[in-house]
């Protein structure tokens, strides 16, 4: 059983919890949390005592703490790269929630800390997990397509509405818009297919109130390999997620977790439903599994390529948005 603590106890950082010894499922065998950090204890003292964490304040603490296996990292975007080269540095193998980093620079040197240290290194890209994107890479691996060309990608997620939290919204925490947030699932979901992009052009266009995110993010995409893309996300509507791959001879459409479309040239469209299953449940196993094995297995769902091509990606629409003009993308 893997020991492991949260760093931050909010919606997500609980949703980690909830997964492996929530009320909704029998506890994992292969990961327990144990401990939490949090700023303002009293607010998470009830969930704490439900789930059979102990609270605390101190970052370090943890890491000083010999009985913790692996920590996960909840926090505001710009502390992952730190503190993941702070759990490298105490010999603890760490899962740290997208993105990464918001540099190419940080994101190598937290890859670099974890690999010196002997450490596992993973990010929360729980979508990776979902059965429609796990039938949707199968088909693109198959060839059937022939030569793929194209993909488009969307991303909506209303829980901006609902779960608005303002360091969210600030510059030094989101360069790249709503892609750190929801749609940085999407574009890895495209580096994991077609490899590291080339060149990226985005543009956002924002109405008020300020209190909440009315925004609209457009990025186009040419990779290093033959392939463009498109992807699009409206924050404020609802829930919403599609990824469609385009080739000579046919698509591919995953849209939400569990449906899938495959249309091939001469024949009716071919529409998949999924059997159901818990992305968030599955990517906790996976990382106690890689983390009682002191190694990261040769098929580890996110090797550091992709860790580092998502992150040479979001930097460069970060920069294509402050200047407004297409960017070449740092090589990852």
């Amino acid at each position: 059983m893997i020991r492991a603590a949260v760093i931050g106890l909010g919606r997500w950082g609980r949703n980690h919890v909830r997964s492996v010894q929530g009320s909704g499922a029998a506890p994992s065998p292969h990961l327990r949390f144990v401990r939490a950090v949090v700023q303002t204890p009293a607010k998470s003292a009830d969930f704490a005592h439900d789930h059979g964490v102990e609270l605390g304040t101190d970052f370090e603490a943890v890491l000083a703490d010999p009985s913790i296996d692996a920590v996960v990292l909840a926090t505001p975007n710009s502390q992952h790269a730190g503190q993941v080269r702070a759990c490298a540095a105490a010999g603890k193998s760490v899962l740290s929630e997208k993105p990464l980093a918001l540099t190419l620079e940080d994101a190598r040197s937290a890859v670099r800390a974890c690999t010196e240290a002997g450490v596992v290194l993973t990010v929360g890209q729980d979508k990776r997990y979902w059965p429609s994107m796990h039938e949707l890479g199968k088909v693109v691996a198959s060839g059937v397509l022939g030569p793929v060309l194209h993909a488009e990608g969307h991303f909506s997620n209303e829980n901006q509405k609902n779960f608005f939290t303002s360091w969210r919204e600030r510059p030094e925490e989101a360069p790249a818009a709503s892609l750190t947030a929801t749609g940085i699932h999407v574009l890895d979901a495209m580096v994991r297919l077609f490899g590291p992009v080339a060149q990226v052009s985005a543009t956002t266009v924002s109405q008020p109130p300020p209190d909440e995110a009315l925004d609209a993010l457009t990025m186009v995409y040419r990779f290093r390999r033959p392939v463009s893309a498109v992807l699009c996300g409206v924050r404020p509507t609802p829930l919403f997620w599609r990824l469609h791959v385009f080739g000579r001879d046919g698509s591919v459409e995953a849209i939400g977790d569990r449906e899938v479309v495959l249309r091939l040239s001469g024949q009716p469209p071919q529409r998949m439903q999924l059997p159901p299953s818990d992305g968030l449940r599955l990517q906790m196993e996976a990382f106690a599994a890689a983390v009682a094995a002191r190694a990261q297995p040769a098929d580890w769902p996110i090797p550091p390529t992709e860790l580092l091509g998502t992150i040479a990606a979001v930097e460069a629409v970060a920069r294509s948005l402050r200047d407004g003009t297409p960017v070449e993308a740092p090589l990852p």
